[in-house]
């Protein structure tokens, strides 16, 4: 189901760079209990966690090999970005920038939560420090991930994505039976203890194809 949106994600990218000069990556921030600050993104394509710091890859092995043990599974966090986005696409009701990311987003089955810029991390902040103060330079912060109102605002589009742990584990789990009767579920068979550590490249194609739809659609309207 993915590797369509994965190829034609990869098209989006090529074309968006070519036409914009925009950049789309992502890395996983955290699996499990285990946060990766962000190092360096030359880090990012030389493990197979797409974590950008390839100094956490043994402990991240190890952190996955005790979850198969365990028969258990964990969930994950991406960060994904778009740099060099224009100013203005978007719009500010029905083709919302945000609320498109959103809804391509959570169109992947494991994915429970998205954050665009600070996210859930504003409700401890005070307008003082969440707003964005504009000077003749430019914006002297990102907390709105680069969209306001709906419409892009010439910064870093910035998206995290939260993906639950994986349904289907070992450890012996209630339930019912088409009777209703309780019973106990055990899913045997071949099953990632984290469907986390795969989702980046998904993630990056799906923000590639929000932006490049609306590309398209900037470019409509510019020349009707």
């Amino acid at each position: 189901l993915t590797a369509p949106l994965v190829v034609a994600g990869a098209v989006a990218r090529k074309w968006l760079a070519e036409h914009h000069g925009i950049r789309i990556r992502g890395y996983l921030s955290q699996l499990g209990e285990i946060a990766v600050p962000f190092r360096r993104w030359e880090d990012v394509g030389q493990n197979p966690f797409f974590v950008a710091d390839q100094d956490k890859v043994p402990e991240l092995e190890a952190y996955m090999d005790q979850l198969r043990r365990d028969g258990d599974s964990c969930g994950a966090r991406v960060e994904v970005e778009a740099s060099g986005v224009p100013v203005g696409w978007g719009a500010p009701l029905y083709d919302r920038l945000d609320a498109d990311i959103a809804h391509a987003m959570m169109a992947i089955n494991a994915v429970k939560g998205v954050e665009i810029g600070a996210g859930f991390g504003s409700v401890a902040q005070r307008g003082s420090q969440h707003g964005d103060e504009l000077t003749p330079e430019g914006f002297v912060g990102n907390e709105a991930g680069g969209i306001l109102g709906g419409i892009s605002t010439g910064q870093d589009l910035e998206v995290s994505v939260a993906i639950k742990p994986t349904s289907s584990i070992l450890i012996p789990r209630p339930s019912i039976n088409t009777a209703g009767e309780a019973v106990e579920l055990i899913t045997k068979g071949r099953h990632d203890p984290c469907v986390g550590i795969r989702a980046t490249p998904i993630l990056e194609a799906l923000l590639a194809l929000v932006v490049m739809d609306h590309a398209l659609c900037q470019q409509a309207r510019a020349t009707a």
